[in-house]
């Protein structure tokens, strides 16, 4: 496959999601060995069971960190990093809660689904917490119990992060889809936006998606390799 012409490009959008991570181990949500197929989501993953108790709510996330901390991010997380030290246009719009992008080194990175590293109160507001256990279950200045700031089932979007995406789609001329489905609503229809703005469209997985027919580009082979391939940091 010949290498893409990225440092020309003014704006690159790369979106991704499950597959992305599990190359560093970590557990994706669903299909073989997901963690909804071992765990109910409605006694873990929704407001419902966040308000009838709490506390074995933030203990099941405080595992999931853990489980995540013991993982580290892959040569396609750090190529991502060296990439948007580079060049000022690259963007990651992913569906991950796992902090692996930052953990990696990237910082413009647009989290759709919320991050297992924050904790909110419906009074005072967003805190980080980047410690295998949680530092406060509690928010310190009113007692509520925190809740992680994640879009569970049932929750909507944030407004201001989906129209933060969706800027960045709609403007961008290479748009590659990472280790996702392309078939999750309302994410799903980044694939369209970015055709409709001329943009080039990129798709790095090792199996074919819904969305493979979408793409100009299509490479089956995991991030860490084939972002190697089509993006080389060396000119």
């Amino acid at each position: 496959m010949k290498p893409i012409d990225w440092r020309n490009t003014d704006g690159i959008v790369f979106f991704t999601g499950a597959g992305m991570s599990a190359e560093s181990g970590v557990p994706t949500y669903r299909g073989r060995g997901g963690v909804w197929n071992r765990y109910n989501w409605e006694a873990y993953a929704c407001q419902e069971a966040f308000d009838r108790d709490p506390e074995k709510v933030i203990d099941f996330h405080e595992r999931r960190r853990e489980a995540v901390l013991n993982c580290e991010p892959h040569e396609g997380h750090r190529h991502l990093a060296r990439m948007e030290e580079i060049h000022p246009g690259v963007m990651i719009v992913t569906q991950n809660i796992d902090g692996m992008h930052q953990r990696a080194g990237s910082r413009a990175v647009i989290e759709l689904h919320g991050s297992l590293w924050r904790l909110r109160c419906a009074v005072h507001g967003v805190r980080e917490d980047h410690n295998a256990r949680f530092s406060h279950k509690r928010c310190p200045d009113c007692g509520s119990w925190l809740r992680p700031d994640i879009v569970w089932f049932g929750d909507a979007l944030d407004p201001r992060v989906m129209e933060s995406a969706a800027r960045a789609v709609s403007r961008c001329d290479l748009f590659v889809s990472i280790g996702t489905s392309g078939v999750v609503w309302p994410a799903a229809g980044f694939h369209r936006l970015a055709m409709e703005g001329g943009a080039t469209m990129v798709e790095i997985n090792p199996e074919r998606t819904e969305a493979s027919e979408l793409n100009d580009i299509t490479l089956r082979e995991p991030a860490s390799r084939g972002l190697a391939d089509l993006f080389p940091l060396e000119t």
